[in-house]
């Protein structure tokens, strides 16, 4: 449960100031080495002076010289690197105010701000700035694709602060689907959680990823939402995460979300041909 007290965020990383094409994989052949692994900047300016390193077949001359990791073929010595960076995969909790994309020019700050990385990292879906919690940060377009992607319904834990507890009615709305845009919201878990002095905490789980959507959700039921905090997906939880806080993910929990979300594909493949099936048996044959 999200405790209601306000920590002051921490101070963010200083911003390198550069600009998003920088991320894209360009960067100086030195930075790219420590990228890699193979070693640090200090001793990739060495090996660079001392003529071992190459690219695409030219020996280097500066570490200043730029290189795209996963185009360019790198070499020191006679060994040549594989120039795809490690995934990587990062739990964020985004506080209030930041921006959930990777470059805004009108934004102050945005998640990628808040996680230093060689890597180029972005986020996992959105979080609206007037939201705070769970953010997920990747480089595995693989990954990103199973956490948002609506086919693989991986599930999303929210705790809504509202002024009043929801009645029994308009909870069995929230939980049949409430019409957003002509189209209803999948079902989702509805729960009313503790009354504090500043509001009642509702816990909604969803596997949809509309704009706003619990906001709007609890707004048609009459409900304004004062603080909306993202609490888990899937199988990666907030936990002690403060805001402005990062971990990167264990192994076990990038693991289960993939797998969760492939058995998820697997069962619904196997149920709309079963539902297509009876629906054609019941349908009436057409007038000759």
């Amino acid at each position: 449960m999200p405790s209601d007290k306000r920590r002051a965020n921490p101070k963010p990383p200083s911003s390198t100031g550069e600009h998003p094409a920088a991320a894209q994989g360009r960067m100086r052949i030195a930075r790219a080495l420590s990228v890699l692994g193979f070693a640090s900047r200090r001793e990739a300016e060495r090996l660079i002076a001392e003529g071992r390193v190459r690219c695409n077949g030219e020996v280097v001359q500066t570490p200043a010289t730029i290189v795209e990791l996963g185009v360019d073929q790198l070499q020191v010595a006679d060994q040549v690197l594989s120039t795809v960076p490690a995934h990587r995969y990062v739990a964020l909790n985004k506080p209030v105010g930041v921006v959930s994309s990777v470059w805004d020019p009108h934004a102050d700050r945005t998640v990628v701000d808040l996680v230093p990385s060689d890597v180029r990292l972005y986020p996992v879906g959105r979080l609206d700035k007037d939201s705070e919690g769970l953010i997920l940060l990747t480089n595995d377009g693989d990954f990103a694709n199973h956490a948002t992607h609506p086919r693989y319904e991986t599930e999303k834990e929210y705790f809504a602060l509202v002024e009043v507890p929801p009645d029994l009615a308009e909870v069995r709305r929230l939980r049949a689907g409430i019409h957003l845009d002509g189209k209803p919201t999948a079902p989702a878990q509805v729960r009313v959680e503790e009354t504090t002095p500043d509001g009642t905490w509702v816990r909604v789980t969803l596997h949809e990823g509309r704009n706003r959507e619990v906001r709007r959700m609890l707004a048609a039921v009459g409900h304004d939402v004062r603080r909306l905090v993202r609490t888990r997906v899937g199988p990666v939880e907030l936990g002690r995460l403060q805001p402005g806080q990062y971990r990167e993910l264990r192994v076990d929990e990038v693991r289960q979300l993939l797998a969760d979300s492939r058995a998820t594909e697997k069962r619904n493949a196997r149920v709309r041909p079963a539902r297509q099936e009876s629906s054609a048996r019941g349908a009436r044959p057409g007038r000759s």
